[in-house]
């Protein structure tokens, strides 16, 4: 997927803020929402879904010549494997789908990004963005419920879920000024 960096900064960015801005002026509200993501099942279908026709299209265009001659059986099994968990694994279905979205956010943000390297140091941050993505959907993989766990302590207190809010607000509003400046001419 050919992607600008500085477009992908920008639609990162104001994408993550949005649920900052909502944080920081209803903290109750985003609070609740937070606590029922992990065991929504219209969510997780969504995002499994998301997430299995991304994998797939990931496997589609790599140039696998070891695997060549088995690649329509790759994607048949890895398809059945998605769909088998929409229907028989509802459980945190929200967190096992999101996991696959976070993977396959982390390759697409390291492969736009690696050209640039040598260019601009400021791209190790959305580098860094996409291996802390990659690491909490290995780690949501191994045990989703770890994210009801975390979800329950950012939300505990109405402060506690503002104050995260501003932090995580603050991140995305450097990415995005990083889309309109430094990454402009990629």
């Amino acid at each position: 997927m050919n992607i600008k960096l500085s477009t992908l900064a920008i639609a990162l960015g104001l994408l993550a803020a949005a649920p900052q801005v909502y944080g920081i002026t209803n903290p109750k509200g985003l609070a609740e929402a937070a606590r029922k993501f992990p065991r929504n099942v219209p969510t997780g279908l969504l995002l499994m879904l998301l997430g299995t026709a991304w994998f797939l299209y990931n496997v589609y265009i790599e140039p696998i010549s070891d695997f060549a001659a088995y690649k329509p059986h790759m994607m048949v099994f890895f398809a059945v494997i998605g769909l088998g968990t929409c229907i028989f694994v509802q459980d945190f279905l929200a967190v096992r789908g999101l996991a696959i979205v976070l993977l396959c956010l982390g390759k697409l943000m390291v492969d736009t990004g690696r050209p640039h390297l040598a260019e601009t140091h400021w791209v190790w941050m959305i580098q860094g963005w996409a291996y802390l993505f990659v690491v909490a959907g290995i780690w949501l993989t191994i045990s989703p419920w770890r994210l009801r766990d975390f979800i329950n302590w950012a939300t505990a207190t109405e402060s506690r879920t503002r104050n995260l809010s501003f932090v995580r607000l603050a991140f995305c509003l450097i990415v995005v000024a990083l889309g309109l400046t430094v990454f402009r001419k990629f």
